[in-house]
């Protein structure tokens, strides 16, 4: 006996349905991406006797995160600077920063962040909490996230990438390393700035 007109398009209906919740689950897919060390810069600064601020950067760093582009989601994220790898364009000043004043790197070499939950905020971006481990000591940070770009890559690798920029700032005498803060001589506060490029794997 022929199916009725409506058990037919009801039937269609759901298949159809279906069909799109199978492609809605191929998509919000979590994916891991590697940071790509070519393209990350991570740039700070810090008042100098109230006279500028000192502009550095750490030359070295690493990191992965697993994210869900569609549903923007973070699970789970982590990045390594080599905290010898610290930069002001001072020889002699960068040896000081190196040394036990401030990031004592023969004892603490590694700076790790470490993601533990992502807001989303607009379209574009939103706050990420972390766990941040500088001289031997974690605290919680959060950092304000813009998504810049996700695309294929227009040459190269030719991957599918995010681009992304964040940002915090922070005391550094709750990490431990406050030379200079009761005289004034050196900031506590350090304004932290992440640039970089993520490659889907």
């Amino acid at each position: 006996m022929p199916f009725p007109t409506s058990t037919l398009t009801g039937a269609r209906l759901t298949a159809a349905a279906l069909a799109l919740c199978a492609a809605g689950t191929a998509v919000a897919e979590p994916e891991r991406y590697e940071i790509d060390p070519d393209h990350f810069s991570i740039g700070f600064s810090i008042e100098h006797v109230g006279y500028a601020d000192v502009l550095g950067m750490f030359l070295e760093g690493e990191g992965s995160f697993v994210y869900d582009e569609a549903a923007r989601e973070l699970s789970e994220g982590r990045v390594e600077i080599a905290a010898d790898s610290v930069f002001t364009n001072h020889e002699e000043r960068d040896g000081h920063v190196r040394g036990d004043d401030f990031l004592a790197v023969e004892d603490h070499p590694e700076i790790v962040f470490v993601a533990r939950e992502y807001r989303p905020d607009g379209e574009d971006g939103g706050q990420l909490e972390g766990d941040l481990t500088l001289h031997g000591e974690t605290h919680p940070v959060t950092l304000d996230v813009t998504i810049n770009k996700s695309a294929e890559y227009p040459f190269g690798h030719g991957q599918h990438t995010l681009g992304v920029s964040a940002s915090t700032r922070i005391e550094r005498s709750r990490w431990g390393i406050d030379y200079g803060v009761a005289n004034g001589m050196v900031g506590d506060t350090v304004e932290l700035d992440f640039e970089f490029e993520a490659i889907r794997q």
